[in-house]
């Protein structure tokens, strides 16, 4: 398959494309690098510098023959969609419109809409969040996300694209970047090099639901010919507080100081965890990485780029 995938150069999205191009397809990549780095681009790639809400995006299509797109690109922190949310909803909200225009026009087979578990319930429904629990996203990028969401089955129903959205937990792994609350484990590895202790907000007692990236790239792998017009969560089931992920942190990397204390930030919910049976059921997939395992990994990639 020819398949396009936004984000490319990021964090998750680059581990995709290295998956797909592992699997045999043809990859396609565009990216603006404003957090994204050349450096994670697959040399096997083709890799087009565009925005996702530059009009190009269609003549790119086009010229590729793409057959699916997988759109990882976006605006990923929640303090800064509350900061900003028409910011967030130019780039989350009209840059996903922008590719399923250009999907309709050119023939796409399937769209992977990558949404975000953590988000697009709310703080209201009980836990382990289900696919079937309604979307009651509270801020601004889970509003985006579940808005994604609805233009996938738009588009689906309309024009016959179909589709598949993934709905990810708390990413970590190689490549991440120490940027808001999806890069903790990248923040606190830093720092920790640095030979800082990092600061846990809010206590530490928020829990979250840590998926290694490696596990999350098989879900888009596994989704190019199964889960067709449906969504699925992407998590491991596992309740981690932040005081836990600190601990499993220390562990790997043999630091022992205390972290600092900050204030609760706004937007952030307190608790959320994934139920992923559905994923297992219609995808076939699981994660089979620990917590303690993928952190390792993890500490491993960042010192082996200070080498």
């Amino acid at each position: 398959m020819n398949i396009l995938v936004t984000g490319g150069a990021g964090f998750i999205a680059s581990n995709v494309a290295d998956a797909y191009i592992e699997a045999g397809h043809k990859v396609i990549i565009v990216d603006n690098l404003f957090m994204g780095n050349m450096k994670n681009v697959n040399k096997k790639a083709k890799f087009y510098k565009v925005d996702v809400r530059d009009p190009k995006i269609s003549s790119i299509l086009k010229k590729e023959k793409i057959d699916v797109i997988n759109h990882h690109a976006a605006q990923i922190s929640v303090p800064d969609s509350v900061k900003d949310p028409l910011a967030d909803a130019q780039i989350n909200i009209m840059g996903t419109l922008n590719l399923f225009e250009a999907a309709r026009k050119n023939a796409v087979k399937k769209f992977i809409f990558i949404s975000s578990g953590g988000t697009v319930y709310g703080s209201k429904v009980p836990l382990p969040a289900t696919e079937d629990n309604p979307l009651t996203a509270e801020s601004p990028y889970g509003i985006s996300k579940v808005t994604g969401e609805h233009y996938a089955r738009f588009y689906t129903a309309q024009y016959g694209i179909k589709h598949t959205i993934l709905r990810y937990s708390n990413v970590y792994g190689p490549r991440q970047i120490p940027h808001g609350e999806a890069g903790v484990v990248a923040i606190f590895i830093e720092k920790i090099m640095a030979g800082i202790a990092p600061v846990i907000f809010g206590g530490g007692t928020c829990v979250r639901d840590y998926v290694y990236v490696g596990d999350v790239a098989r879900a888009s792998v596994q989704a190019l010919d199964k889960g067709d017009n449906d969504a699925f969560n992407i998590g491991t089931g596992v309740r981690t507080d932040v005081n836990q992920l600190y601990r499993a942190v220390q562990k790997a990397t043999g630091f022992d100081k205390p972290a600092g204390e900050g204030p609760y930030r706004e937007g952030d919910l307190k608790a959320n965890y994934l139920e992923n049976k559905k994923a297992g059921k219609i995808l076939g997939w699981k994660p089979e990485t620990g917590l303690e395992a993928g952190i390792g990994k993890t500490y491993e990639y960042f010192k082996s780029l200070k080498k």
